[in-house]
């Protein structure tokens, strides 16, 4: 296989390039590893697309997060780029829901998606996909159900199609 950072550059952050080649060439772990690294990768484009294609492949192969607890920890703790925050918000819960991490790790992963949910001047993307991930790790921790709750409850009151159609939709899902 071609060198993966490679295949990701080029083009602008409006595309994917060949991202969805790169899925279809990762079938095993180590693959996926040398996928992984690219997430560090200087270049913000190789970034986004690095972590669009992680997040898709651990879709169906949550297995492959395992050995990279301590990495997406800590870059979920550091990331600036709105482009690798939308995926992180998507990522974190599905390592908090596959593996067993700290209260302190927990507390962590749902502080700052909290942080990123009501941050009014963030992405509306990072929002809309941090509240999901809010939703998803309450369902693992139901103790977290009020304080996500109270966060719906102050996101309602902003007037954003895209937070209010999730709003709407994470309530439904909590009443079924």
């Amino acid at each position: 296989m071609a060198q993966i950072s490679n295949k990701l550059k080029g083009g602008d952050l409006r595309s994917l390039g060949k991202t969805k080649v790169v899925i279809s060439e990762i079938t095993n772990q180590k693959e996926f590893d040398e996928l992984f690294k690219n997430l560090f990768n200087p270049d913000r484009l190789v970034v986004m697309r690095a972590a669009d294609a992680v997040e898709k492949l651990t879709q169906t192969h949550t297995d492959y997060l395992d050995s990279h607890k301590n990495e997406l920890l800590e870059l979920f703790q550091t990331a600036n780029h709105i482009e690798l925050k939308w995926h992180l918000a998507q990522l974190i819960p599905r390592l908090i829901i596959r593996l067993k991490l700290s209260e302190d790790e927990t507390g962590m992963v749902w502080d700052r998606l909290t942080q990123w949910a009501l941050d009014k001047s963030g992405s509306r993307i990072v929002r809309v996909n941090s509240m999901q991930g809010l939703y998803d790790i309450q369902k693992k921790f139901p103790e977290l159900k009020k304080d996500f709750t109270d966060t719906l409850l102050k996101l309602d009151r902003e007037t954003i199609p895209s937070l209010v159609a999730r709003i709407k939709i994470l309530r439904k899902k909590m009443k079924s």
